[in-house]
């Protein structure tokens, strides 16, 4: 395991490789502090870029930018109150009347530092247990990866912003939009309606591009006259003393820790990691009410959590194919664009690829903390960018990269019809990380019931004689049954005091 790390630091720190992690750390700082862009934006825009590349080399790219886009989020958290990522939010809380109060420069510090701790922490895990967790999943057959594939969507549409309700039916239409083509099973066509640009379904970059590029687009258009007026940085260091870490030594650590195991777990996302570990540093703090008036502890627990959630959130991609968040879902399907069978026997059949993956993660942590603390003062002046002036320009980078797919319009009106959908049901409400995520993984889980189907007399009921994939059923039936059963004890709780 060390030798193949190591080999791999050796393949990154190569010239080519090198400069790719760079650029994309560096493009998803920019995109991350930029409230209104987004690191799924920026990937997906990205993916047809890399046609020509390398694969390798546009998956290290990518990766590179995962983790700049979430770090890049604290800068306008930071010094304007929005948060340029979702992951950011909690940040906005301490991080915002810190800089208020003419501590910019401290505030920043904190989130850049913790930032980095978290990654590297995560990056641990991601090393530790990666090849264990692969060697276990490759005693799967096709039922165990079905009810895995099954508890990870009844886990994204369940702990998914919103109700449980509307990530079920989100993660449902994804599904639904993915069952046009050809059926696995026997090769004929369904539900193409006579279309024949439908043979192969709904291609998966339009789908991607609409969902996270236009849909963002067009809610941006809304609020095009949205001014911002951040809080300006001095000249101050960005570097803290030793002293300082070490007292929040525990909170690093422990969020650290609260936003990997949250990533690992399919579809909870960033957000929901930072909320945990913000929450958990408040109640063991010894002042919790300086939380949300500048508190140092609740800048290091959000920004450890959101960058050790990424790491997390890694581990169940490259070990058995499953993405642990919207972003994840989008390298999954760049994964698949680029020839690459995600899944267990990843680690089988591409090892050095996957090594490759993980050390371009452990360096692109370590290049966001350099860029960021010598360029900050620079890059928040991208907050005061019209987004008039770039929306234009990313319109036209979805169309070109949708009608480069196939050299046909279908797409492009593919692109635009997913964009409106994404948009409608960002204005409902409706979670997007399940639709998506339901929409990649829907081949997956029918090709593997139809294969434990066949391979057993029993048809479906063949499952039965399978513990492991019992197990994850189990767990996708308590998920569902918990919120409804929480519900029922609160209001049998509040029957019993009103008749008290």
């Amino acid at each position: 395991m060390l030798a193949d790390l190591l080999g791999a630091f050796g393949y990154i720190f190569s010239p080519v490789p090198f400069l790719w992690v760079l650029l994309g750390t560096t493009l998803g700082i920019f995109v991350g502090a930029v409230p209104g862009l987004t690191g799924g934006m920026l990937i997906a825009l990205s993916i047809p870029l890399t046609f020509t590349m390398n694969s390798t080399h546009a998956l290290v790219l990518m990766v590179a930018m995962y983790v700049g886009s979430v770090s890049g989020g604290l800068i306008s958290a930071t010094l304007l109150r929005m948060p340029g990522t979702p992951s950011s939010v909690m940040t906005t809380f301490d991080g915002y009347p810190m800089a208020a109060r003419g501590e910019a420069e401290r505030a920043l510090s904190l989130s850049i530092g913790a930032s980095l701790v978290g990654g590297l922490i995560a990056g641990v895990f991601l090393v530790v247990l990666s090849v264990p967790l692969s060697r276990w999943a490759t005693t799967f057959g096709p039922f165990e990866y079905f009810a895995m594939v099954l508890m990870a969507l009844v886990l994204i549409a369940s702990i998914s912003q919103g109700s449980m309700v509307k990530g079920l039916l989100a993660g449902a239409l994804g599904i639904a939009f993915a069952l046009p083509g050809l059926n696995p099973s026997d090769g004929q066509l369904r539900l193409t309606f006579g279309w024949h640009e439908l043979d192969g379904g709904f291609a998966l970059l339009p789908v991607l591009l609409g969902v996270f590029v236009m849909s963002q687009i067009i809610t941006d258009a809304f609020e095009i006259e949205k001014k911002a007026s951040p809080i300006k940085v001095g000249g101050g260091s960005l570097l803290l003393a030793l002293s300082t870490w070490r007292r929040h030594g525990v909170n690093l650590l422990r969020s650290s820790v609260i936003g990997t195991w949250i990533g690992i777990l399919p579809g909870v996302g960033a957000s929901i990691s930072s909320m945990v570990a913000y929450a958990t540093a408040r109640s063991v703090s010894k002042d919790p009410d300086a939380f949300g008036t500048g508190s140092e502890e609740g800048i290091v627990a959000s920004e450890a959590a959101n960058n050790a959630n990424v790491g997390g959130a890694l581990i169940p991609l490259i070990t058995m194919g499953i993405p642990g968040s919207p972003i994840d879902a989008i390298l999954l399907g760049a994964l698949i664009l680029h020839n690459i069978q995600p899944g267990p026997l990843l680690f089988v059949n591409n090892a050095d690829f996957v090594w490759a993956l993980i050390a371009a993660y452990l360096v692109a942590n370590v290049l966001m903390f350099v860029i960021m603390t010598y360029s900050v003062r620079w890059i928040a002046r991208l907050m005061l960018v019209n987004r008039a002036l770039l929306l234009p320009a990313i319109f036209v980078a979805c169309v070109v990269g949708c009608y480069a797919l196939h050299n046909r319009m279908f797409d492009v009106w593919v692109m635009l019809f997913f964009g409106l959908i994404g948009f409608g049901m960002a204005r409902c409400r409706v979670p997007l990380g399940p639709f998506v995520i339901g929409f990649v993984l829907a081949g997956i889980l029918e090709e593997e019931l139809r294969s434990g189907m066949q391979l057993t007399a029993a048809g479906f009921w063949g499952i039965l004689d399978r513990p492991i994939a019992l197990g994850f059923l189990a767990v996708s039936a308590l998920t569902l049954i918990w919120p409804f059963a929480q519900t029922a004890l609160a209001r049998k709780r509040r029957a019993k005091e009103t008749t008290s």
